[in-house]
């Protein structure tokens, strides 16, 4: 592995991010500084903090930083939800991002563990 983009978890993340994004920009204008900024902002620490992580000289900071990016993806996928419950999102979308989330989710678990090793 050479870089951080060559992880499986963080090119998946990066597309939840496109995803997310895309499905944002016909959220009500309302919204722009309430939870459409809330969710984008969770969304993007996740592959942030799977890159800052790796980037760092030890398996300690990096595990730290892949907490960090699981907790923002907790924090994601509540507000997911949220904007479900709302009518924002239709069931067909609100279940293939919330896949995809999960997916994540337990791929940072897997590398947690993997690094904890």
């Amino acid at each position: 592995m050479q870089t951080y983009r060559d992880l499986i978890v963080w090119q998946k993340a990066m597309s939840l991010v496109l995803n997310l994004y895309a499905e944002t920009k016909s959220w009500p204008k309302e919204e722009i500084y309430g939870l459409t900024s809330q969710i984008r902002r969770s969304a993007i620490s996740i592959p942030s903090n799977i890159a800052e992580g790796y980037g760092r000289n030890s398996s300690g900071d990096y595990i730290r930083f892949l907490q960090i990016a699981s907790g923002s993806l907790y924090e994601f996928q509540t507000q997911l939800e949220i904007s479900f419950q709302l009518g924002y999102l239709s069931e067909e979308k609100y279940i293939e991002i919330n896949l995809l989330s999960i997916e994540i989710e337990k791929m940072l678990s897997s590398l947690i563990s993997k690094i904890k090793k």
